[in-house]
């Protein structure tokens, strides 16, 4: 299978994030030999962080010396950066190779055509081989949605279990109250597990804690057994100082946190605090909080609901200082768009609604029209590549735009904004 294959091959799959049952996952894996059994993992679980969190952790694992694998999702520039070795995204050759290898072994099972492998199913199982072929010693490992019905609920939570917050999404998948969602993302963790490193949960510690202790889970919370505090994380008594984090943002000093927690609790002993440092001063993660050259400047960020929305406004001080962006959005109609344009209307010059390639994406009109309700300046662009350049007219060269409401959005306008001969990536080591 050629690289080109391979992403055909994907992209005409069902792209059904969750089917219910894990059986037929199983059955993929089982064919391919278990790959996800052959190193310890590290499975984070979330509404929001998780690909922050994930790539930060698999950057201080890596800093200590171990080959360590990650999985994330969705991407922003193309399929193989799902999984990363040591920081870097798979070469096409051995995505393809690890496609090819999972095609065969669901065309073996002779599924039904109501029972077939997912995308994401295909994705997964790919991602677990490839990490096998590679030797990782290590991976992390993030939830696509949810986690009790989740492709990669195969792991038994792994060595550790992140859960990075909670608020409010999917409901109708996965619950309409925080104490059911939580109990979905939760239900990852194997009954009485210890293991378990939590995030910030805000109003939602109650549900969370209600639920952790229906089920004898327990673990590190930050706040309580964990947290940063100037330049400093403390963690298991120990403290790491000197800490600049990578990614800007002051939610991502929780993430960082996070990460740093479920690396020492997979270690088992203390970390470097030199790599430590190396390792969150240096990694990137594409699409969350980044800024690409250029004038006007063009701001990217994944935030795809609410909470997330919140915590991008709380932030754009930290890059923008007080210039007010020109907003190009896109977000599915799953989403509670009216909360998202309430969030991030009061921060905005001017809000663009447009509408990504995903098939769920919501109406333009209809974000635009929430937008106005917020008290911003909208119009609607359907497509979003003019949606970018009316942003930018809007700007001005001495502005800014920003890019968010949907990862989707952001890979459809990365070509524009980031071109092919120099592209952003997820980093976890610096190249020098």
């Amino acid at each position: 299978m050629t690289p080109e294959e391979a992403v055909a091959y994907v992209e005409g799959l069902d792209i059904l994030g969750m089917r219910f049952g894990l059986e037929r996952m199983h059955r993929v894996l089982a064919a391919l030999g278990d790959p996800h059994r052959a190193y310890p993992c590290v499975h984070v679980v979330g509404t929001n962080g998780k690909t922050s969190t994930t790539a930060m952790a698999a950057a201080v694992l890596t800093a200590h010396g171990l080959r360590c694998g990650a999985y994330v999702s969705p991407h922003v520039i193309g399929w193989a950066d799902r999984t990363l070795l040591d920081g870097r995204p798979q070469a096409p050759g051995r995505f393809a190779a690890a496609v090819g290898a999972v095609r065969d072994a669901v065309d073996g099972l002779g599924l039904a055509d109501d029972d077939r492998a997912t995308q994401f199913e295909v994705l997964t199982a790919a991602a677990f081989l490839s990490m096998a072929r590679e030797g990782v010693d290590a991976a992390v490992v993030e939830a696509g949605l949810g986690g009790r019905w989740d492709a990669t609920n195969v792991l038994d939570g792994g060595r550790v279990t992140v859960l990075t917050n909670i608020a409010l999404e999917h409901t109708e998948l996965l619950g309409d109250t925080i104490t059911a969602i939580a109990g979905e993302k939760l239900a990852v963790a194997p009954d009485g597990s210890d293991r378990l490193v939590v995030g910030r949960l805000g109003d939602a510690a109650g549900d969370v804690e209600a639920v952790m202790a229906g089920r004898g889970l327990g673990g590190w919370r930050l706040g309580r057994d964990f947290a940063f505090d100037g330049d400093v994380i403390r963690c298991a008594g120990e403290a790491y100082g000197g800490i600049e984090v990578g990614p800007p943002g002051a939610f991502q000093r929780d993430n960082a946190a996070v990460a740093v927690a479920a690396a020492r609790r997979f270690a088992g002993a203390p970390l470097d605090p030199g790599a430590v440092r190396a390792a969150l001063r240096e990694v990137r993660v594409p699409g969350r909080m980044e800024e690409v050259a250029g004038r006007p400047r063009v701001l990217m960020d994944g935030a795809h609901n609410p909470a997330g929305m919140a915590a991008l406004v709380a932030a754009l001080p930290d890059v923008l200082g007080t210039a007010a962006p020109v907003a190009v959005v896109s977000v599915l109609s799953d989403k509670d768009a009216a909360a998202m344009m309430a969030a991030l209307a009061p921060a905005c010059a001017a809000v663009v609604a447009t509408r990504s390639a995903h098939r769920r994406a919501a109406d333009p009109a209809v974000l635009a029209a929430a937008a106005r309700a917020a008290g911003a300046t909208a119009e609607a662009v359907d497509d979003p590549g003019a949606a970018l350049a009316r942003a930018r007219a809007l700007a001005g060269p001495d502005g800014a735009v920003l890019v968010c409401g949907s990862l989707y959005l952001l890979a459809d306008l990365r070509p524009a904004v980031a071109p092919a001969k120099s592209p952003l990536r997820m980093r976890f080591r610096s190249d020098g």
